[in-house]
């Protein structure tokens, strides 16, 4: 089966500036991937590669097995992205916005699905507005909307979350899982680590425009070293010199201790009965795909032992 979208050795330099290098990477078609990385990382620059808006200097980009360059056409049409700048035209209503891009895709009868995603995107009641009147939050709705209009395979979604309101978020995550389950491949760019965590299957982790990390959530997580962490309060507020060595951080009065297994947790509360300590509070806590992360920023691309 051909990859939804299939990179090769793509690298990009802005002058002096290499904002891609190498990079490989093939997304399977029905995924829910995630495409992580900091400010400056090369997800956005990728992306544009991907939609054919920047040529790249070496390499090549397939989408549903079209190349970007010599089969633009087709490659756009299998292709809808969400761009995380709010662009729009200010001088049509939300329907008009809609249809023009229908238009744009040579589809002629397309009112159904319009009407479809205007009520999935609870736009229904600013079908008639004109864009310029809608708030921040409905400009991105239209945008989600406009990337669907002609229900491609292929949907990327840049930072789609940014600045919007919980509902907003709800009802979008709630439309591109339906629409994952029905067989879409999804690409998501988000600084907001538990939404990629929950909703995504495998991820890749840009830095300075290499590809740190490559693999399905929960196996990055399980590699992370330490196994996780038990936060403690204690009364009195202290604890016994056998445990110092364990403590990791210490913040609102709870004393947070680094465990390599559940093992080790029984030693550490026989520790605090022994001293006679009591415990007012205890939480676990887990690596998560933030923690990964983190830990991949600050250390090259390689997860600390």
């Amino acid at each position: 089966m051909l990859p939804a979208i299939a990179i090769k050795q793509v690298s990009k330099r802005y002058g002096n500036v290499q904002a891609l290098t190498d990079v490989d990477l093939d997304i399977h078609p029905g995924e829910f991937f995630a495409l992580l990385g900091p400010n400056g990382a090369g997800k956005t620059t990728l992306i544009s590669i991907i939609a054919g808006l920047t040529l790249a200097n070496s390499g090549s980009v397939k989408v549903m097995g079209h190349d970007v360059i010599a089969d633009y056409r087709q490659a756009r049409l299998n292709v809808g992205i969400v761009p995380q700048e709010l662009v729009f035209d200010p001088f049509f209503t939300v329907r008009e916005i809609l249809q023009m891009q229908s238009g744009y895709y040579g589809i002629k009868s397309n009112t159904r699905w319009i009407d479809e995603i205007i009520e999935r995107l609870d736009l229904t009641g600013k079908a008639g507005a004109n864009m310029r009147a809608l708030s921040g939050g409905m400009k991105r709705r239209v945008l989600v909307a406009q990337a669907l209009v002609h229900k491609p395979p292929v949907i990327i979604l840049d930072e789609p979350t940014a600045g919007v309101d919980v509902e907003l978020r709800q009802t979008l995550w709630d439309f591109i899982k339906q629409l994952n389950r029905d067989g879409h491949t999804i690409v998501l760019t988000t600084h907001y680590l538990e939404e990629a965590e929950t909703m995504c299957n495998r991820v890749a982790m840009l830095k300075a425009g290499k590809i740190v990390a490559l693999d399905e959530i929960q196996n990055l997580i399980g590699k992370m070293p330490g196994g996780g962490s038990v936060r403690l309060r204690l009364l009195p507020d202290r604890l016994p010199e056998a445990l110092l060595p364990l403590e990791i951080n210490r913040s609102n009065d709870m004393h947070e201790l680094r465990i390599d297994g559940y093992a080790q947790l029984e030693s550490i509360l026989s520790t605090l009965r022994s001293a006679q300590i009591q415990i007012l509070d205890i939480q676990l806590q887990q690596p998560d795909l933030e923690d990964v992360f983190v830990n991949l920023m600050r250390n090259n691309g390689n997860l600390a032992q």
